[in-house]
């Protein structure tokens, strides 16, 4: 057995400022020269790859270095997207507290959204951002040798969340008319090698975004729609190279609507993907430990477990002790072979909205490190 406890994130960290107005631009429609923002990313990902390296990382990813957010990337890359008039998108809980919000997006912090619709047939546009994003990344595993690596690819319950349904009669219609466009995208990140990571807030962060007015049992109807979805599309993959984010929100808010990990444990749990990264760290998800261990039956005996054990939304470096101390509860859960550390969200969901200080990032993945160092050396001796 090898007895050390791997380490991970969720995939988005900080860009380079060089990045940050091109591909802004590009995603608002602005004026950017293509060849000299390509040139830029791929020195950006080689650069992001090393510095993982560096900070102990075992399986990193590209740091999403050319995407605007999790999400919008999706619009260029498929057919049937366009302006819509659905209206703004809050949190319920920023809802409830308008002072609070209007803070945030003073300081251009969870302005509410207003996404593209789909308003045609979903189909796939262009494979070349995707293929350029692979070369990039293949380059630059060669070049540095990682451990592991994993790129990220937005779920069909994802995007039709930010990017809802204006076109189809139902919105099942839309949701499986994504899972067949996503999947080649889908399948061409595992046969290049890489783990593919799909990004599934929908099963979380969904409930009090797009289905905030739904109750819960018509939620977890949606939730067990969207991995149905998920689970089509990537009917031909392996579990095991596979992936899954679960994710109530990236965003510095209360957090009081949040549904409950014990209100969806077990449609979590029958999606496809192998290894689930899960918030754990952050004040309204750490205590939930508790719910998976009295649940452990509900668990598969091929899951591995990846919790966060770094918040994403503070600048404070969690102590390596306090990331052990972390890892160890779930350790006694399933085993030390069946967790890996990871982070509660990505470190740049939004390309233009960093929470943590880019040079914060590192040292708290150093941490994260130092303390999966100390779990192991007290699972295993």
């Amino acid at each position: 057995m090898d007895k050390t406890i791997r380490t991970t994130h969720v995939g988005s960290l900080p860009r380079p400022d060089e990045l940050i107005a091109p591909i802004v631009a590009k995603d608002r429609g602005g004026d950017y020269d293509p060849e000299a923002l390509e040139a830029m990313v791929a020195r950006a990902v080689d650069g992001v790859v090393a510095a993982q390296i560096a900070a102990g990382v075992d399986v990193v990813s590209d740091g999403e270095m050319s995407k605007p957010s999790y999400t919008n990337y999706m619009k260029d890359r498929l057919n049937g997207f366009g302006e819509g008039s659905l209206g703004l998108m809050m949190p319920q809980d920023l809802e409830q507290n308008p002072g609070f919000a209007a803070m945030l997006a003073r300081n251009g912090v969870a302005n509410p959204l207003k996404p593209p619709a789909c308003v045609g047939p979903i189909s796939l546009r262009d494979r070349a951002p995707l293929d350029e994003d692979l070369r990039h990344f293949e380059a630059a595993v060669r070049r540095h040798r990682p451990a592991g690596a994993f790129m990220n690819a937005a779920t069909p319950g994802v995007i039709s969340i930010f990017m809802p349904n204006a076109y189809y009669a139902t919105e099942d219609e839309y949701v499986f008319a994504l899972a067949d466009a996503l999947q080649e995208e889908f399948e061409a990140i595992v046969a290049a090698g890489f783990q593919l990571q799909v990004d599934a807030p929908d099963l979380a962060m969904g409930r009090h975004m797009a289905y905030k007015t739904l109750s819960l049992e018509e939620f977890r109807s949606r939730a067990q729609r969207n991995v149905e979805a998920l689970n089509h599309a990537t009917r031909n993959i392996p579990p095991g190279k596979m992936r899954m984010h679960l994710c109530w929100g990236n965003y510095p808010g209360p957090h009081t609507c949040d549904v409950p990990i014990a209100d969806v444990l077990d449609i979590v749990m029958r999606a496809r993907p192998q290894t689930l990264l899960f918030e754990a760290a952050n004040p309204r998800r750490a205590h939930e430990h508790r719910v998976w261990a009295e649940r452990r039956r509900e668990i598969p005996d091929d899951k591995i477990l990846c919790p966060g054990v770094i918040d994403t939304n503070t600048n404070c470096v969690e102590h390596p002790e306090l990331v052990a101390e972390r890892l160890e509860r779930f350790a006694a859960i399933v085993g030390g072979d069946r967790v890996m550390a990871g982070t509660d969200c990505g470190f740049s969901t939004v390309v233009d909205r960093p929470r943590v200080y880019p040079d914060l990032v590192w040292q708290k993945l150093a941490a994260q490190r130092q303390g999966a160092d100390i779990a192991a050396r007290r699972i295993w001796g």
